[in-house]
């Protein structure tokens, strides 16, 4: 959520990103740990990252979102998230037969502009 004083609530975006503000510190914490205690990790493709941790983000498991967010960079993590987001509104925009920007405000729950 936005912790900023003033700043109005902006629906399940904003919880979205305080989501992914979180698991990044959680996943800066963790490779720190990591490179104390010399554990060697798998490697992961970013799309595998991000469809893993949106996939867990939308099923609330904080453990397995704390653990996807770790697979990558949050650079990366954000990248593969937005690439993501880009492809499943036009995927569904296709399929409705609809502009992406009408769905992408329905999937947000905007008023038509």
């Amino acid at each position: 959520m936005d912790d900023r004083p003033g700043q109005p609530h902006r629906g399940k975006a904003v919880s979205m990103w305080g989501r992914v503000r979180k698991s990044c510190t959680r996943f800066l914490n963790a490779v720190r740990a990591d490179m104390h205690d010399g554990r060697d990790k798998r490697t992961h493709n970013l799309f595998e990252a991000a469809a893993a941790y949106v996939s867990a983000c939308a099923e609330d498991d904080q453990e397995r979102i704390d653990e996807t967010a770790g697979w990558v960079s949050p650079e990366a993590l954000s990248f593969g998230v937005n690439e993501l987001a880009c492809r499943a509104v036009i995927a569904l925009a296709r399929e409705r037969d609809e502009s992406p920007g009408t769905v992408a405000r329905a999937l947000l729950g905007l008023p038509a502009a």
